[in-house]
């Protein structure tokens, strides 16, 4: 199991394409700042991952379940991370889950509180120390698939600070706080509600060696705090909610409780789990006339117009013979007049000017607040430098979607966008172009785009941009599904031909309709061995081949 803290720029740890996935957790990477207040907020507030994020979404691009969310509560120093690391552990081979905890959404404190606070006077255990509004706002869009942007708190300073914590993408969501089953809107929220219970002298024991060496604190304000707050509040709000539980957890000695629970959250996951790939590539070809920039069914594909030019570029990007420095040359060609075409369908402004001669001329310039680019890794990065040439300066972030062995689903593995999309104030302003070599199936297009709806990006925001696109794939369910989002391509190929993943010494990659490359280490080297490994693939033809490994390697 992979685990992440707080890091602000990455915030999932995607593992290497043919990494099988670990059973346990490991240390935190923290925030590169290094501020050491954040300390206890990596540890609480974290993203976990074993293989990936599956569709959450149907064919129509409507999301269809969500985040499977269970609360933890238990009084102070009870074992309510441990028990939620537990169960992590438990389940195993599972999609990405965020632990999140209450001691982030303590509310800000003005100066009088401040100074209670340093004198251990605060009461830190009542309810009205939590931003329970708060809480519940960023758990909602959390669980509907939506990105939030958690507080940090330190307690060093008994402040909330300015810094936030971007989460996204979880399937399951742990919630773990002494108030966690308080609010009825917190509970509206939980799938499945833990109330850990636990010896009163173990928990002030436990509480003392954590305060002292995590807090900083002295034995003497542990104990002042407990008696006049902790216990209290215990005996008054936090016991009172264990019957809201659907499960009483011992504090400890609690292995067979937890593998109940793990069992539980697999079954339900396992119900949800979704299965399009099959479907996105056996859909009808489309009527395309090359040459004209749209089918009349589906009026946001642009095909660029096939002049001679730009045959003899994908004669020679086509060609397998082709030296890898010329592939690249004319990748970087068809790259920029993409991206140039896709300029067109980005809103302008009038802007008068004052020429050299002195004379006045009434352009354009662009009239949009945020740009930036997504590149779905690593088909995608061929297109990043031609949009680099025609937009100077584009922050482009990435999206790391590969194929699941056995079932050929894709797997959003890890996401780094720039912070106009990590903001949902700013994404609903912000144009988007996301890049991808091909659309053959349109399976990581697909999941793609879903991703950034679900940080507020609008569709007609959304320009896709890529070299092919398959008439028999995905590129009719995409047009379906998300009507408002423009593709535009280099050419659109007949074929999406289905066919069994074969290696020969060396393993590769078994994606080679460009959405997505694949996970495992394939040992299959003849058909009937592929077969039998149940390793299929859907390639377009005439195609290109695997366009990132012909550019990178």
């Amino acid at each position: 199991m992979e685990e992440v803290g707080e890091q602000e720029q990455t915030p999932f740890l995607d593992p290497s394409p043919g990494r099988p996935p670990l059973s346990r957790a490991v240390s935190n990477t923290l925030n590169p700042g290094g501020r050491s207040e954040f300390l206890l907020q990596a540890k609480k507030n974290t993203i976990l991952k074993s293989h990936g994020r599956p569709p959450w979404y149907d064919e129509d691009g409507h999301a269809v379940h969500d985040a499977f969310v269970i609360g933890v509560a238990g009084g102070s120093a009870s074992g309510k991370t441990y028990v939620a690391r537990r169960i992590v552990q438990a389940l195993g081979s599972i999609p990405t889950v965020v632990i999140l905890s209450q001691d982030s959404f303590y509310k800000k404190h003005g100066p009088e509180d401040l100074e209670l606070a340093f004198q251990n006077r605060y009461d830190f255990d009542h309810p009205d120390a939590i931003d329970m509004p708060l809480f519940a706002s960023c758990l909602a869009d959390l669980k509907a698939g939506r990105q939030s942007n958690i507080p940090i708190y330190s307690f060093k300073e008994h402040q909330r600070l300015d810094e936030t914590k971007y989460l996204y993408g979880a399937a399951i969501i742990i919630v773990e706080g002494i108030l966690a089953l308080h609010d009825p809107t917190l509970r509206d929220l939980y799938d499945l509600k833990i109330f850990v219970q636990c010896d009163s002298d173990l928990m002030l024991a436990r509480r003392i060696r954590r305060d002292i060496n995590e807090r900083g604190r002295s034995v003497e304000g542990v104990l002042e705090q407990y008696l006049r707050y902790v216990k209290p509040a215990y005996d008054n709000f936090v016991q009172p909610t264990s019957r809201y539980a659907n499960i009483i957890v011992p504090g400890s000695d609690n292995t067979v409780a937890i593998e109940l629970i793990a069992t539980h959250v697999r079954r339900k996951i396992e119900d949800r789990s979704r299965y399009l790939r099959k479907d996105l590539a056996r859909i009808g070809p489309l009527d395309l006339t090359l040459g004209n920039p749209v089918d009349q069914s589906f009026p946001n594909l642009t095909v660029l117009r096939q002049t001679p030019q730009l045959r003899g570029i994908f004669t020679m990007l086509r060609n397998s013979r082709t030296r890898r420095e010329d592939f690249i040359f004319f990748t970087d060609r068809l790259s920029t007049f993409l991206s140039e075409k896709a300029m067109e369908f980005l809103p302008y402004k009038s802007k008068n000017i004052t020429t050299p001669v002195e004379a006045t001329y009434t352009g354009k310039e662009l009239a949009v607040e945020h740009i930036c680019g997504v590149s779905i890794l690593r088909s995608g990065g061929p297109l990043e430098r031609g949009l680099r040439r025609v937009i100077q300066d584009i922050r482009i972030g990435s999206l790391l979607i590969q194929s699941e062995d056995n079932t050929g689903e894709p797997l959003l593995l890890h996401l780094m966008l720039p912070d106009c999309i990590r903001q949902r104030h700013l994404a609903k302003n912000s144009f988007v172009f996301l890049l991808d070599a091909q659309v053959g199936t349109g399976a990581a297009a697909f999941m793609a785009i879903r991703v950034l709806l679900d940080h507020g990006v609008p569709q007609e925001n959304i320009i896709f941009v890529t070299f092919i696109v398959a008439a028999c794939g995905g590129v009719r369910v995409l047009q379906r599904a998300f009507p408002k989002v423009r593709i535009v391509c280099g050419a659109v190929d007949p074929m999406l031909r289905e066919t069994w993943a074969l290696w020969d010494t060396t393993p590769q990659s078994p994606s080679q309709d460009g959405d997505s490359g694949g996970l495992g280490t394939p040992t299959a080297k003849t058909k009937a061995e592929a077969e039998a490994e149940g390793r299929k693939i859907w390639v377009v033809e005439p195609g290109i081949g695997h366009i990132g490994d012909r550019y990178y390697l």
